[in-house]
This record gives structure tokens, sequence and C-alpha cells, in this order.
């Protein structure tokens, strides 16, 4: 059984065959999937998605779209928290790639997110896209009960310090290109407890799709990349992983 940790299923991009999706991931030996939202206006969507048997959800409000959060959706961030009982917060954190994004609108958004995980005593799933030591800081200022480092990509250094705060750490298509060395070798030589897998699907597609839509289909050769990359079993990677994501998400268990 194989869980991806991270997908976008409530995406328009699947809007058309959302169904065929979740049949062909299955069919490939992934059985359950982690939904996290975006902003209070998708929350209701990425609730539906739980009528896909396996499907679990987490609601938070992601730093690329700050230009569209208010101060009133922490708020109602915290009564879809307390109301649904999602495994996670999530997708918050920073990103600083992006250009033009509120720097310190980012932060605020984010350390009211961290405080109600903390609240809810609740994981995360952060976002960290050229903000790896800024959310560490963040992260170790609110104390939140640990959770996913989504689409890790940093220093080594960056990564034991994500572990230390109870993290896993997300890898998926970045690591099916060749010229991703600093990721490939981490993904071979981390410990094999700090790794889950996931799409981020319709995003990050792996070499092979040449730029095209991404599917949680993929996460049966993300396996065998991983597989590969750290000399290792197919079976073996399938079990650490699996184990991993449900430590991370203790909810997906229930």
């Amino acid at each position: 059984m194989l869980i991806d940790s991270h997908i976008h299923l409530d995406a328009p991009e699947f809007d058309a065959d959302r169904d065929e999706v979740v049949a062909r991931s299955r069919a490939a030996g992934i059985t359950r999937w982690v939904v996290p939202a975006i902003t209070v206006a998708t929350f209701a969507k990425t609730r539906d998605m739980l009528r896909h048997d396996g499907v679990s959800v987490a609601y938070g409000l992601h730093p690329i779209y700050i230009d569209q959060h208010r101060d009133e959706h922490i708020a109602e961030l915290a009564t879809w928290l307390a109301r649904e009982q999602p495994v996670a917060v999530g997708e918050i954190g920073l990103d600083f790639f992006v250009e033009g994004l509120d720097a310190a609108r980012q932060v605020a958004m984010f350390e009211a997110q961290l405080k109600l995980a903390r609240d809810f005593d609740l994981p995360v799933i952060v976002h960290i896209r050229r903000s790896q030591d800024q959310v560490l800081k963040y992260l170790r200022k609110w104390k939140v009960r640990g959770g996913i480092a989504h689409a890790f990509n940093g220093s080594r250094q960056q990564a034991d310090e994500f572990l230390k705060l109870g993290f896993k750490l997300g890898f998926g298509g970045a690591m099916t290109y060749s010229g991703s060395l600093r990721i490939r070798k981490l993904a071979a030589e981390l410990p094999l407890d700090a790794i889950v897998l996931e799409t981020d699907a319709p995003d990050i597609p792996p070499a092979w799709l040449d730029g095209g839509r991404n599917e949680p289909v993929q996460m049966a050769t993300y396996l065998q990349v991983l597989a590969e990359l750290r000399a290792d079993t197919a079976e073996n990677i399938a079990r650490a992983t699996l184990a991993n994501t449900l430590a991370a998400l203790p909810r997906l268990t229930a």
C-alpha cells in the first residue's frame, strides 16, 4: 500500500477526469491520498474529495495565494479545523521564490496558522520554497507537533533540523531528474525513516512527463526511483514510507 502524502486532487486540472485519475492510481497500488487545501474559497471543494474512499484532507492558507487571504480567514480556518477534524493544517508556509509576494504578510499568516496547529494539536504540512531557514525559525517558536516538509529541497543540515522538530521530508517528482543532484543525494542518504513520498499532482511532474500534468499514479514509479537511489527493495521502501506518513499524520490511522 502506498500513500500519496501530498496531492491537490481538488485542482481544476482534474475536473474533467477526477474519477479516472483516482482509479488509475488505485490500480497502481496507491490506496490513500492526502489533499491539502490552499484558500478558504476552496475548502468546500477540498472537503468534497472525501467522497473518494481513501482520501484524507488538510485545511490551510497557502503562501502563494497571500493576496487572497484576509485576516478573518484565520477564524474561518479555525472553524473548519474544529468541525471537520482534518489530518493536518496545510498547506501553509512561506514562499520566497515567487516574485511580488508580500513577505511580511506571509509570515503573519504563517504564524497565525502555526498557533492554530498548536492549539488544535495538529501536525502541519509546510511549503518551504526558498524559505527553509525562515520556516524552521517559526516552527521552533511555535513548537507544533511536527508534520511534513513538502517538496524538500534544502541542505542536509536543514533536513536534520526539520527531523529534530519531528518532521518527515517529502520527495517526489524532483528526484526523478538526473540534474537534481542535491535532492537525489538526500533521497539516497537520509535515514529511511525521514522520507515520505508525494506527487503534488497536478504540479511537479516527473522527468518523463516533459512538463505535462502530473497524476498520483506516478507514485508507483517514484517508489522505484527511490528504491534505485537507495539500493533497496521497493517493498522495503513502500513499508517504510507508509509507516513514516502515518507517523507524521497520526489521524490517517483512524
